[in-house]
């Protein structure tokens, strides 16, 4: 879930607060920056978490631990050059592979 200040911010960039403890009722507004409800910050969080949660693909795709990442640039750039040379489509099939293990729902 996303925290409260980053919902708050997402509605208000502006907003000066600080929240003790994740907790709606320990929300402190500084320098008069207009209170947002707990209802309007509790929907933000709601939807920015559906926002999070809708490019998981794309944090697959990008996994650092070796499975289904894409391969380096430089590797990339090597097989991009290979390919044009030899005619291949080395590069082509890496990438696809890993869109196919994490497809764009």
């Amino acid at each position: 879930m996303t925290d409260i200040i980053s919902a708050i911010q997402a509605i208000n960039p502006d907003a000066q607060v600080t929240v003790n403890a994740e907790d709606y009722n320990q929300i402190t507004w500084y320098n008069n920056t207009p209170v947002i409800s707990k209802e309007d910050i509790q929907a933000k969080q709601a939807e920015l978490k559906v926002a999070y949660d809708a490019k998981q693909y794309q944090r697959d795709r990008n996994k650092l631990d070796g499975t289904g990442v894409y391969p380096s640039i430089s590797d990339q750039l090597d097989m991009l050059f290979h390919d044009k040379k030899d005619g291949t489509t080395t590069w082509e099939d890496a990438i696809q592979a890993v869109k196919d293990a994490h497809p764009k729902p």
